[in-house]
């Protein structure tokens, strides 16, 4: 599947998470995943790490970037990772500032737009979070709406905040689920506010276990030919993106919920 997306033209992977196998054993075996995965040039691929274990064990691979995840409530946070939000940042921040000029990394910061067990999120605890990883060296963030509970408004609204107590030399990045069908609507709102970096997943795979009734990502598909039918370019081959969520339908052996790979992209039916 990584191969595949890459060959489509996707330049960022997050490939593999470093955590615990006997937690989340989806994710057994991310050494093995990244060995055998081949160099190319300008392609990045990144690895999720939650703890120090887990950036020793991505230090010990091959991997371009460590995304450094943390949940900005406490709750989920100690679902997620088994510490309470300040002790996941300090935890983290420790491990991570002596890699400064070693191995990049990008702070992905799970809740920032609600959190299902507190439920409103400030921009204080977001931007406290942001702040520290930024101290510790990291080089770009990521806003995640890990529950699906983000709204166009409240993405354009939480944007200007992290954005004014950063300031514009750290790039931005929003993760969006689809849990309650604004997936795209979130994208656009974001690209809207100037934001030309989203995660997605091929066919709308994924969910985090932690998170309840989580369904997955934005589609990868979907993003791209919503992004092409407004005459932008992503540099991304949909053609080849809908062939492979396609492929991944087949070899998970269930429906995905990517819309374009069932209906087919819009300029194919204009020139039917």
């Amino acid at each position: 599947m990584i191969e595949r997306a890459i060959g489509a033209g996707v330049r960022k992977v997050e490939a593999v998470s470093f955590v615990n196998p006997k937690v989340v054993p989806q994710m057994a075996d991310a050494e093995t995943v990244v060995d055998q995965l081949e160099k190319r040039e300008g392609t990045e691929i990144a690895g999720l790490v939650l703890s120090s274990s887990g950036i020793d064990r991505a230090l010990d691979t091959s991997i371009d970037r460590l995304h450094a995840t943390l949940a900005v409530s406490d709750t989920f946070n100690k679902k997620n990772a088994r510490r309470t939000t300040k002790e996941g940042t300090t935890e983290l921040t420790r491990a991570l500032q002596p890699l400064q000029g070693e191995r990049p990394f990008t702070a992905v910061l799970a809740t920032s737009f609600g959190c299902p067990y507190e439920g409103e999120v400030t921009e204080k605890q977001v931007i406290q979070a942001a702040e520290s990883f930024v101290k510790a060296g990291a080089d770009s963030v990521v806003l995640a709406d890990t529950t699906g509970m983000a709204n166009p408004a409240s993405v354009k609204e939480r944007i200007a905040s992290v954005q004014k107590a950063l300031g514009q030399d750290i790039p931005l990045g929003l993760h969006f689920h689809n849990t309650r069908g604004l997936g795209l609507a979130n994208v656009l709102a974001g690209y809207e506010a100037g934001i030309t970096r989203f995660d997605a997943s091929v066919g709308g795979l994924g969910g985090c276990p932690f998170a309840p009734k989580a369904v997955g990502n934005v589609s990868s598909e979907d993003m791209v030919h919503m992004f092409e039918e407004m005459g932008i370019n992503t540099g991304v081959d949909l053609d080849k993106m809908i062939a492979l969520a396609r492929q991944m339908e087949y070899w998970m052996g269930k429906t995905l919920d990517g819309m374009v790979m069932k209906a087919g992209k819009t300029s194919e039916l204009a020139q039917a």
